[in-house]
């Protein structure tokens, strides 16, 4: 796309970005720290990753073993 563009129009096109990104709201890593890590904590208990899948409701466990007679 942007070699169909001229050098002009894509300075135009950063420029559009960059005013809507001045418009942006920002909040403070410090203000949004806390909010995160409480969510993350009352997540964690349904987190499959953090405490597991059941054997029962694992469907990537294998469902029998190689036999060699």
């Amino acid at each position: 796309m942007a070699r169909d563009m001229s050098d002009k129009d894509i300075l135009k096109m950063e420029l559009e970005q960059l005013k809507k990104e001045v418009n942006t709201p920002r909040t403070p890593v410090s203000a949004t720290a806390p909010e995160l890590i409480s969510f993350v904590e009352t997540q964690s208990a349904e987190d499959p990753l953090i405490k597991g899948v059941p054997e029962d409701k694992n469907p990537f466990k294998e469902k029998g073993g190689c036999i060699i007679t």
